[in-house]
């Protein structure tokens, strides 16, 4: 077991390293990267398949050990991300074929692969900083490698992404300290005392932006226009989701004792409901493929977020079910982005239309993760969120109110998405697109039947993924009755959860034909909100970047600039110009006054003469 875990971290790194090697070789590259996915799926498998197995060496004496912790949870992360690494290598031969840095592309790919699982593995958590911060780089670096200028986004998600993780870095400092050890899973720490609540909330900050909730969101929405498509499905839909939500289930359920009711708790919660609704706000106004996906992807994480920040089985079972849920259907909808970019040349929804008769099979696996997004039954997402709405409900309306609303909004978008680049009428510029190639509809199509699977046989997951990571936990050992409890059969225990989503999506339709109807078009769907009395004005102002602290940021910079520069400029002033010019008139005074008139020097000398008797007398 010692060495598959090892193995787990090296492989992909080693065979990366091969991959940059041939990077100038082409189909050579892509098999080495190929052949490293592959390897690392069967690695993860056998990992999964293994009884709970721990690796101590020590290092230092100041708590860096290199501790490795396979169970269930972690077992359970390393083989999701290894599914999705193999699916997205397969789409991206043919995606990423004859693209100048398709070598890179690779490398870092596989890389990535190397630090998710090294992140998923470690159980210290200065360990598990280094690998976190390794996919840091590789998240600059594949942004980057896109469109030219995408250097600009991959900058904006270096600094955003970079300050969440200095803010863990305090974190993992904080919580080290009080708790007297950096192994994750010997530590306790009780929210009382002012040292733990700020360890708290430094390490929340770290992993609720490292999968994408806001504010440290804005970054992706840029990377979904600039970077290779399948960077998108591979690291804001799948990666950084679910390292993000399982740092986040450590830090709650191992951790930190979280207890419903609870300040943080409520917190939690109140993050999860705002990012539901601002970003699936934003993503209703797009007229991009991609950047609508973008949006979505940030938004979904606020369900995630939401029901394990309930404290309750219910909720946090669902948030833990719809981190596998959203890291499917959100890289499939990805994908189906990237088969439209490739054949149609354009996402831009403007130029799209008609073309799901061109291609079906693209349409189906569209249709398929929109439905699952959505929350539509049978597909898996409808029965991850109908926990999350449990556990909402049982800890306040308005939570599950904010859950619900969300859900209308997302189904109303996807309306919108699915109308403007499927049907409608068909343009004579993409009269002659055709299906996406094998190698690319393959991988959509496996995501698409397991949204399907997930969701019809949905206790199967449950049982056999997320309850044995649960009770892995702290929170679960204690409370592994109850989590049993939680799990589906086919259909959720309570019929008025069912009632409220249907009626919701009953509504988001309705709303669609009404928006079609008022603007003549499906990109139209959603203008009467949009330009809504009190959300026009909002819109616009998010849409100039008066809410982003990526442009909030560069303005106090650039506002900074010019005051430490107009500093600069008037001491320049006052030293070379004002100093000079007073010198200079001075010198002329004096000069005009020494005219070498012995009269006028016995005059000056009889005046100061003067001016002494008179000092003298006053002091006298």
């Amino acid at each position: 077991m010692t060495k598959l875990m090892y193995f787990a971290i090296l492989l992909p790194a080693v065979i990366s390293l091969l991959a940059l090697g041939t990077r100038k070789l082409g189909k050579v590259c892509a098999a080495t990267a190929l052949l490293g996915a592959v390897v690392n799926l069967v690695v993860a498998l056998k990992l999964f398949l293994a009884p709970a197995h721990a690796v101590h060496i020590p290092w230092t004496s100041w708590g860096l050990d290199f501790t490795l912790r396979l169970y269930p949870f972690s077992a359970f992360i390393v083989l999701a991300a290894a599914g999705f690494a193999l699916a997205i290598t397969l789409y991206s031969l043919p995606f990423m074929a004859k693209r100048e840095h398709s070598g890179l592309f690779y490398f870092q790919l596989l890389l990535s692969v190397a630090f998710a699982n090294g992140a998923a593995l470690a159980d210290n958590l200065i360990l598990l900083l280094f690998f976190w911060e390794g996919l840091l780089i590789t998240l600059y670096g594949l942004i980057a490698i896109g469109r030219p200028g995408a250097w600009k986004s991959a900058m904006k998600a270096l600094v955003l992404v970079g300050v969440s993780d200095v803010c863990m870095m305090f974190g993992i400092a904080l919580a080290g300290h009080y708790a007297g050890t950096m192994t994750i899973s010997k530590m306790h720490l009780v929210l009382t005392q002012t040292g733990p609540t700020l360890a708290f909330l430094f390490l929340i900050v770290g992993a609720t932006a490292k999968a994408g909730a806001l504010p440290f969101h804005s970054w992706i929405p840029d990377a979904a226009v600039d970077a290779p498509l399948p960077f998108m499905a591979l690291m804001p839909a799948a990666f950084e989701k679910l390292l993000g939500i399982y740092f986040l289930a450590r830090i709650t359920l191992d951790i930190f004792a979280l207890t419903p009711g609870s300040w943080c708790s409520t917190l939690l919660m109140t993050l999860g409901a705002i990012t539901i609704l601002v970003a699936v706000m934003m993503a209703l106004i797009q007229k991009d493929y991609k950047r609508l996906l973008a949006y979505h992807a940030i938004s979904q994480v606020g369900y995630m977020i939401l029901g394990i920040g309930t404290a309750v089985p219910a909720g946090i079972v669902g948030g833990l079910f719809h981190m596998i849920n959203h890291a499917m259907y959100k890289s499939g909808l990805f994908l189906t982005g990237g088969s439209v970019e490739r054949q149609a040349g354009t996402t831009d929804l403007n130029k799209l239309g008609g073309i799901a008769r061109l291609m079906p099979v693209t349409f189906i696996c569209f249709f398929v993760t929109a439905c699952s997004i959505s929350g539509v039954p049978p597909f898996n997402g409808f029965f991850s969120k109908e926990l999350i709405y449990d556990g909402a409900l049982e800890r306040g309306g308005i939570f599950y109110a904010a859950a619900l609303l969300g859900s209308f909004l997302t189904a109303a978008s996807f309306l919108k998405l699915g109308h403007s680049a499927y049907f409608g009428k068909l343009s004579e510029a993409n009269k002659g697109i055709k299906e996406a190639p094998w190698a690319m509809l393959l991988p959509m199509l496996t995501i698409a039947g397991f949204c399907i699977f997930f969701g019809v046989f949905n206790a199967v997951p449950l049982h056999k993924l997320i309850i044995p990571a649960l009770t892995g936990s702290s929170f679960g050992a204690a409370h592994v009755e109850e989590i049993a409890k939680t799990h589906l059969v086919g259909w959720p225990v309570s019929t008025l959860l069912v009632v409220g989503t249907l009626v919701v999506l009953a509504l988001a339709l309705l709303n669609h034909f009404i928006g079609v109807k008022r603007s003549g078009s499906g990109i139209g769907a959603a203008d009467h909100i949009h330009y809504a009395p009190g959300l026009h004005q909002a819109y616009d102002a998010a849409e100039k970047g008066w809410f982003d602290p990526y442009e909030i940021g560069l303005k106090l910079a650039r506002a900074l600039a010019a005051v430490t520069w107009g500093v600069d400029r008037f001491i320049n002033w006052v030293s070379d110009s004002l100093a000079v010019g007073l010198t200079a008139m001075f010198s002329y005074i004096v000069r005009a006054l020494h005219n070498g008139s012995l009269s006028v020097y016995i005059w000056w000398a009889l005046a100061g003469l003067v001016l002494v008797i008179v000092f003298l007398v006053k002091v006298n």
